[in-house]
This record gives C-alpha cells, sequence and structure tokens, in this order.
C-alpha cells in the first residue's frame, strides 16, 4: 500500500456537480464496492457492467454520481488510502529507528496483503494497478503519483535517521528507499498469486537481515561500480 493520493482535476469537478435526479442510494457504500472491485480485478479488467452490478446502481446513476470510469476509480483510490493506510504506515511512523520502521513497514504489508483481519482482497491496489496511457494520461499519472508517495515517506524517514546519526553518513537513502519500496512490490505480487502471511513476512525479514551491511554499502558499492 502506497501513501498519497492526489486529487484529479476531472474527479474534484464532478464530485461537486449536481445532475440529475436525487440519488437514491448509499454513495459512500457504493464507492466501497467500487474500490473492492477495481482492487481485484484492476483498472482495465473492470467494465462499467461489472461495476453497476457490484456497486448495485444504474449507469446512468453511477456517471451522475462519479462522472466516469476515471474519476470513479481515482475517488476509489483516494477512499483506498483513507481507509487502509494505517494498516502499513502506522507502526512505521511509530518506529524509533530506521530499520525498525523499514521492518513494521514490510511485515504490515504482509499482513494488509494477505487480507489483514477483515477478508481484504490480496494484494496491493496501488502497486498493482496499470492503465493503458492513451486516452487516460491523468489517470496513469495519478497512479505514478501514488507510488511515488510510498517512495517519498520511506526516503523522508531514512533522511531523517541518517541526521539524527540513526544512518551511517555514506548511506544513499534514495538507493534504501527504493529498495524496501521494491520488496514491497514484489510481495505485493505473491500475494497476489496466493503467497500466504508467512511467505511474505519470511521476505521482509530476510531482505533486512543484512541492514548494516547494506546501510553502510548502498551508496559506496554503487560507486565504485560506476
Amino acid at each position: 500500500m502506497q501513501n498519497y493520493v492526489p486529487t484529479s482535476p476531472e474527479h474534484s469537478e464532478q464530485t461537486h456537480r449536481s445532475r440529475g435526479r436525487p440519488r437514491e442510494f448509499d454513495r459512500q457504500a457504493a464507492l466501497a464496492a467500487a474500490t473492492r472491485l477495481f482492487w481485484i480485478k484492476g483498472y482495465e479488467a473492470t467494465s462499467i457492467a461489472d461495476l453497476t452490478e457490484t456497486m448495485g446502481i444504474g449507469t446512468k446513476s453511477l456517471y451522475a454520481a462519479f462522472g466516469s470510469k476515471d474519476a470513479l476509480y481515482a475517488e476509489a483510490l483516494q477512499y483506498y488510502y483513507t481507509t487502509y493506510e494505517g494498516l502499513v504506515w502506522t507502526r512505521f511512523r511509530a518506529a524509533s529507528s530506521a530499520r525498525d520502521a523499514a521492518l513494521a513497514f514490510l511485515q504490515d504489508s504482509a499482513i494488509a496483503m494477505t487480507g489483514g483481519d477483515c477478508d481484504l482482497p490480496h494484494g496491493c491496489m496501488a502497486t498493482l494497478a496499470t492503465v493503458g496511457s492513451e486516452g487516460h494520461s491523468e489517470l496513469s499519472e495519478l497512479m505514478r503519483a501514488t507510488r511515488a508517495g510510498g517512495f517519498d515517506l520511506l526516503k523522508a524517514r531514512f533522511d531523517r535517521a541518517k541526521s539524527d546519526g540513526d544512518l551511517k553518513a555514506m548511506a544513499d537513502t534514495t538507493k534504501l528507499a527504493r529498495f524496501v519500496q521494491t520488496v514491497q512490490s514484489g510481495m505485493a505480487i505473491r500475494a497476489r498469486d496466493g503467497a500466504d502471511r508467512a511467505e511474505l513476512q519470511a521476505v521482509a525479514e530476510i531482505a533486512l537481515s543484512g541492514w548494516d551491511n547494506i546501510t553502510g554499502n548502498v551508496g559506496h558499492s554503487m560507486q565504485g561500480k560506476a
């Protein structure tokens, strides 16, 4: 799960637009249902017919309430973040060291991406999301920005650890954040393919088992190969 979900201009405009007769359905419940469907199937594989059936509304109501499939997905991505981000980032934010933060991020990702304690779909909606660029450039950029937000959180935490002396002066926090994020992305794919929680948590532990060596040489070793 990633962190930041910027609001698209299309979504902002259509959220405040009123068309047709008053809606006679629970918009929040419909949005939650759409989010779950997008999480399971992805943007491309989810049709308007799939959405209306899952959300329990007609096509006209969907467009009146959300504007378009792209705008609905953008809002679903925002709902996904605001509803579930604490599952992955709460212990990360509270951790006293960079290593503890990274381990909490990966371990809690393993829990969230294998259903958590509330039967969530497996995998990460933001990490696994793909949209064809033709006709969807704004939505594609939204997804890239969402994933970049997770990277920014990791890097900011590692930068703080470096300033505090928790990480060595030679540690490259950009490469370190990218490493941790890439491990999590691989875990998301394995979760979608059916990996259980124990497997993913073992991946997290192995990935960080050489933390001192990684943080001490992540910048130096790459410079030596340049």
